[in-house]
């Protein structure tokens, strides 16, 4: 499996240069050149495995160039019993007058944020990423945070041998309780800064860094090269694909799909669409999905081009009390656009 940037479809690379890069030299984003396919008997398959199984079936199909081994330690290190008590990702059941809904709980990581079922993963993945492109440069991987993913990101990457992090957050766009996590933070490579602006200025920023040859090749003269914890990270995007399809494994072990090929529907909060974007390359992979339903608040940027086809971010920004959802630039969209 090769990756190319969503802007220069001639240039590829393997899964692991594009997880220890991060973003594409051109500051596109990596995308799979195709997506793998999954038949009915894979789902029959994997819904006896567990949640780490599933896992390491599916991210086998986008990490070729990984062995099964190596596949097999990243995951296992990272969802833990510790970590994740009772298991990652389960699934219960709302009941409401009028219809059965299920949850996909994703709170259950370290931080409680659903950006633990990624960020636990992407530094086993990044540093044997690292390895397998032959450098010995340190990863400074740089952070922009509406709110959970700060948090989250820093405890993943906490005292990861050959990284350091620095996370840049809008002064007055997280909560109390998210600003108090990310400047108590533990880690002797760790590092916050707080800017002036909003969460889309904070990423416009940091992937103007990411681009600038000149900060670049200064900071490859210190042996160190920036990599990114955002979910333009390819090693972000595919964890997240896995629960998706954990879900609907667990649904048929829960005999609430009642033939083959019944299809769901899925509804995602959205911010920088990297959440809903894995869902839908889950229902490309094959996975039986009716609707993706994307959720806004008041910045509701994505629903008004879902609805219209209209990309607006001329209009006023909102800080809301689900801070991880405020955001008018969204960076995945243009994944789903290439």
């Amino acid at each position: 499996m090769q990756y190319r940037s969503t802007r220069d479809f001639r240039k590829t690379v393997s899964a692991a240069q594009a997880i220890a890069q991060g973003i594409c030299e051109d500051g596109g984003l990596f995308v799979p050149q195709s997506i793998p396919h999954l038949e009915w008997k894979d789902f029959e398959q994997m819904r006896k495995l567990s949640y780490v199984e599933r896992a390491e079936t599916i991210l086998a199909q986008f990490l070729t160039d990984f062995s099964a081994k190596e596949i097999h330690s990243c995951v296992q290190a990272a969802y833990t019993d510790q970590k994740f008590p009772g298991g990652p990702a389960p699934l219960s059941v709302l009941q409401t007058s009028s219809c059965t809904m299920y949850l996909l709980e994703l709170w259950h990581g370290p931080t409680c944020a659903f950006k633990d079922m990624a960020l636990q993963l992407l530094p086993h993945l990044l540093t044997q990423s690292l390895k397998k492109i032959h450098t010995d440069k340190t990863a400074v991987i740089l952070v922009a945070t509406s709110g959970d993913t700060g948090k989250a990101a820093l405890e993943g990457f906490k005292d990861v041998p050959g990284t350091k992090i620095l996370v840049f957050y809008p002064q007055n766009g997280v909560s109390p309780m998210q600003k108090r996590q990310m400047l108590t933070q533990e880690g002797s490579n760790v590092a916050v800064c707080a800017i002036e602006g909003n969460f889309d200025d904070a990423q416009t920023g940091v992937k103007k860094i990411f681009t600038d040859e000149t900060v670049c090749h200064a900071l490859d003269s210190h042996g160190m090269m920036f990599s990114s914890a955002n979910s333009i990270n390819l090693g972000r995007l595919l964890p997240q694909i896995v629960y998706y399809i954990s879900a609907y494994c667990d649904l048929m072990n829960m005999k609430k799909i009642s033939h083959e090929g019944m299809k769901i529907n899925i509804s995602v909060p959205t911010g920088n669409f990297g959440n809903i974007l894995a869902a839908y390359y889950a229902k490309e992979m094959g996975l039986p999905v009716n609707r993706l339903i994307c959720a806004s608040n008041a910045n509701n940027v994505l629903t008004d081009f879902l609805r219209t086809g209209v990309y607006n971010r001329n209009r006023p920004f909102y800080t809301t009390i689900s801070p991880s959802m405020d955001i008018l630039i969204s960076s995945n969209l243009e994944r789903l656009l290439s």
